[in-house]
């Protein structure tokens, strides 16, 4: 396993990062339950990986339990990252002085740990000003709570305001940022990933496999199976869950998911081998967040870090899935990226 420091910051973090929103049964849809949760973390340790991904909204509070079961006895060896911001349970949400502390203290007692590695705002929030929020963050720093701070989904824009408002109030500022980022999701390209370079954020990306539209399980005109991930979704309750797989199948996600078959086919590997091992070799990526539901998907995520991709399997990967960000005004901005 390679580690790379993040952003501009001393801490060192494996190039694969254990996503861990698969880890319970609170929302109802096939993910690990506790004894396999601790199999893959058992697993992913052992393979060399350093850096676990959580949050307090993953199955309102059961996964960062199962977590912090997991890693009792053994935590000094771990980066640990959580993120806070969303409503767990019958509390608020945002990035106010109040939620965000009480947020924390909750993280702390379900992990089981006094403090955490990486603490992130899972979201950005328009109704708390920013140094207040950077005042906060850097409050929990020197409590020695958090060692530092990173956010997610967050722009170029509010990622810069958030840096400068951390200077103006002499605090601590964000090391890292978590965007979206696949062959069917490339608009970081655009400004984010830029502006995590010119500030000194690295990047742990998540949805490199496209909700699993790029393991080449669903084909143009055909119906996802009902066991899939995308037919659980398309028949669940939860609200949005419809609409985001939907928007996932659509003609251009599928025609780059069946290049990718193709090339994985050539290079005797799996299409999820594939496009992660194309993220892999991105600029600007840091870190990559891996959600296995199982230790076989684990191994097969891993395996994808020790696939060299051709520089003609690159170029056709690229090519299928650039990108045209051209203003509907018709003013300047054009992206192809290479």
């Amino acid at each position: 396993m390679d580690y790379l420091n993040l952003g501009r910051s001393g801490l060192r973090v494996s190039r694969a990062c254990l996503g861990t929103m698969n880890f319970g049964t609170e929302y109802g849809l096939a993910a690990s339950d506790e004894a396999e949760a601790g199999r893959i973390i058992d697993a992913f340790l052992d393979a060399g990986g350093n850096f676990i991904d959580t949050a307090d909204l993953y199955h309102r509070g059961e996964t960062e339990e199962i977590v912090g079961r997991a890693l009792k006895g053994r935590r000094e060896w771990v980066v640990l990252a959580t993120k806070g911001a969303m409503p767990v349970g019958t509390e608020g949400r945002g990035l106010s002085r109040r939620h965000l502390t009480r947020a924390l203290d909750a993280s702390l007692r379900r992990l089981g740990t006094d403090y955490i590695d990486l603490y992130q705002c899972h979201q950005w929030d328009p109704a708390t000003p920013i140094e207040e929020v950077m005042a906060t963050l850097d409050g929990f720093v020197r409590a020695g709570k958090v060692r530092y701070l990173g956010c997610s989904n967050f722009t170029a824009t509010q990622l810069v305001e958030s840096q400068w408002a951390a200077a103006r109030v002499g605090g601590t500022p964000f090391v890292s940022l978590q965007p979206q980022y696949s062959l069917v999701q490339r608009v970081i390209e655009a400004e984010i990933r830029p502006t995590c370079e010119r500030h000194g954020i690295g990047t742990v990306v998540y949805g490199t496999l496209g909700g699993g539209v790029l393991t080449g399980r669903y084909k143009h005109g055909e119906t996802p199976d009902p066991d899939s991930r995308m037919g659980r979704l398309l028949g669940h309750s939860l609200p949005g869950a419809n609409r985001w797989a939907r928007s996932l199948l659509n003609d251009r996600n599928l025609d780059i998911a069946e290049e990718l078959v193709k090339v994985a086919a050539e290079l005797d590997a799996t299409p999820a081998e594939v496009a992660l091992a194309w993220v892999a070799r991105r600029p600007g990526v840091t870190s990559i967040l891996i959600g296995p539901r199982s230790v076989e998907q684990l191994r097969e995520n891993l395996a994808a870090f020790e696939l060299d991709l051709p520089e003609e399997a690159m170029a056709r990967l690229d090519e299928i899935s650039h990108l045209d960000l051209a203003p509907a005004d018709g003013s300047f901005f054009h992206l192809v990226p290479r």
